[in-house]
């Protein structure tokens, strides 16, 4: 008989008569879920995802045959999820609003039916290969899910069920493997959390995931495929930067992992997500989003669990030709989890206690984002955008620096912007992307020609005018040029009526990116119009006062992204104040000549 023999919190020392590494395992009375971590000949240790409160030892270990795995199929979509993919709105409605342990609840519905559509050109007979679309299910009015052959199945077609109504349960195919076994073919199949799913190749990242947040898209462009990080102290806006991306985002299907987050902010995001509609079609956003809610009063090592169910689920919608976008809040609690659990095992702590392996579990991570030719011969994406909760805002600590070397696009979130309340609270001289050069070849072709160096001149405003800010605390404004002083005022146009995007502005929540590029353009036709002015000799003061600079900070809360012929007729108006102005200079010029 297998038992428990030692507990150490989650950590459970068991003895086994056989057992492998990654295999799941259900221990004591309650069955509660764990998973195999450490095998020492008959002796393993078990991280169990569920409190081990009245666990004893004696009690019975039962071994399952195969790693941590998820249910991949129809009826993820809308779906809300704790960390090891239990449903919780059916939990809810079977069990009342307290989880209670070792609780057995399907992660897909078993009853519903799905009207599966077979796919024309499979035909009984053929070769079948691992990851091959046979047919598919409109899930939502939004998304249309793909039914794939598990990647680790291949073999010879028997059979195919007909277009019709089916539960996941049903076998809707059959195949003979080259071993001669036969494998029945479900609407749905497992896969492990831990192992990345297969794929043909990757393929060449170029298409920006275009958020509607212009600090984003403009000045720090993330790719479909791309990694991101979103570090910043409590109370800088992360999950709001995260809640914009979910939900204006060009991605097919979002996916947001709540990854120890405190629970307030999470139910905030279960409460509103539902009411939100998706900017595209119409329809409720969830048709497109799943949920895994894992707050930090939960389990610390489902917390761990939690990244992986959701780039495993994210790899899946992947793989039937869809760009994803994961939203990991935050891999910092993950972090912390993965510090309690090599404590726990008396692993060798080394920068601040996390364990050794630190790095190379956020890279292994990381690497499971990218833009992909899948098994199918479809293309799709999984863009990874992981929220870091660095202690204190200390961006050295090791969960950020480690991060910083991995990603692509950093977007790192200032308290002193927050405390200024200018939102999103991004700090523009500590991020960085590395998708200027591929994102300008999407934005000449498809919005201007312009926008890399009208994008190029921005970031050397608001360059400069740090620079110059310097000089401002030491000795005060008089000691700057008139040429200076209007940098300064064109910066502050570039942060107030470009950067800041209030949330919670029903016309600026979300800009398109021709609006985001037309914006860009008349601040920086005003400042350039301004400064051959200045060289003509108009006072800097005359310029400030002009009632055309608050004009174009408001622009963006005037227009939304469905009026933007309007938005394009205020460049005659900055043509008119400053021809007029240049006028009259010209004759004041002449008459003292």
């Amino acid at each position: 008989m297998n038992k428990v023999i030692e507990i150490n919190g989650p950590i459970v020392t068991v003895e086994v008569k056989s057992a492998r590494i990654g295999e799941q395992v259900e221990v004591g009375e309650l069955q509660l879920i764990g998973e195999i971590i450490v095998l020492e000949g008959h002796h393993a240790v078990v991280q169990v995802y569920e409190s081990t409160v009245s666990l004893r030892p004696g009690d019975e270990v039962y071994t399952l045959g195969y790693p941590l795995s998820v249910e991949l199929g129809p009826g993820l979509l809308s779906q809300i999820f704790d960390g090891t993919q239990r449903p919780l709105q059916s939990i809810v409605e079977a069990h009342g609003s307290y989880i209670p342990r070792g609780v057995r609840i399907p992660s897909l519905d078993r009853e519903k039916l799905w009207p599966f559509v077979a796919a024309d050109n499979i035909e009984t007979g053929q070769k079948i290969s691992g990851g091959e679309i046979i047919g598919s299910v409109q899930e939502t009015e939004l998304i249309r899910h793909r039914i794939l052959v598990p990647p680790d199945i291949n073999g010879e077609l028997l059979e195919l069920a007909p277009s019709s109504n089916y539960n996941i349960e049903q076998t809707i195919g059959r195949i003979r493997r080259p071993d001669g076994s036969i494998h029945k073919l479900k609407l749905y199949h497992r896969w492990p959390v831990r192992k990345p799913r297969p794929f043909a190749k990757r393929d060449r990242v170029s298409e920006p995931l275009i958020t509607g947040q212009r600090i984003l898209d403009t000045f720090f462009p993330l790719l479909k495929g791309g990694k991101a990080a979103v570090p910043g102290p409590f109370g800088a806006g992360k999950t709001m930067v995260q809640h914009q991306i979910a939900r204006w985002s060009d991605a097919d299907i979002v996916i947001y992992v709540g990854c120890g987050e405190r629970g307030n902010e999470l139910v905030d995001i279960l409460k509103s997500f539902p009411e939100l509609t998706d900017p595209n079609s119409g329809r409720p956003l969830m048709e497109r989003t799943l949920i895994i809610a894992n707050t930090s009063n939960m389990p610390v090592v489902a917390r761990e669990a939690s990244i992986y169910v959701g780039i495993t689920l994210a790899e899946y919608f992947r793989d039937q030709g869809l760009d994803v976008v994961m939203l990991a809040d935050s891999t910092s609690r993950w972090a912390e989890a993965l510090r309690e659990v090599g404590g726990r095992l008396g692993h060798m702590p080394v920068e601040e206690g996390y364990p050794a392996y630190l790095a190379s579990r956020l890279s292994a991570f990381y690497e499971r984002a990218g833009r992909v030719k899948a098994l199918s011969g479809a293309t799709g994406s999984v863009s990874l955008i992981g929220a870091v909760s660095p202690p204190g805002g200390d961006f050295s600590e090791p969960v950020t620096t480690h991060t910083k070397e991995i990603i692509q696009t950093f977007w790192a979130l200032s308290k002193e912007l927050a405390d200024a309340r200018h939102y999103p609270s991004i700090d523009w001289n500590s991020s960085f992307s590395e998708h200027i050069k591929q994102a300008a070849q999407w934005w000449e072709t498809n919005i201007d020609p312009k926008w890399l160096d009208r994008r190029n001149l921005a970031m050397a405003l608001l360059a400069q005018e740090n620079e110059l800010a310097r000089i401002v605390n030491l000795v005060g404004p008089e000691a700057l040029s008139s040429e200076q002083r209007w940098v300064m005022e064109s910066a502050s146009m570039v942060r107030e009526g470009i950067l800041q995007q209030s949330a919670l502005d029903e016309v600026d929540s979300y800009a398109s990116a021709q609006k985001q590029f037309l914006l860009l353009d008349l601040v920086l036709s005003v400042y350039q119009r301004g400064s051959e002015l200045i060289d003509l000799g108009v006072p800097v003061q005359h310029l400030s006062r002009l009632p055309l600079i608050s004009k174009v900070k408001r622009l963006k809360s005037q227009y939304d992204s469905e009026h933007i012929e309007s938005l394009e007729q205020f460049r005659s108006e900055i043509k008119r104040v400053m021809g007029q102005i240049h006028a009259e200079y010209e004759t004041t010029k002449k008459a003292s000549a």
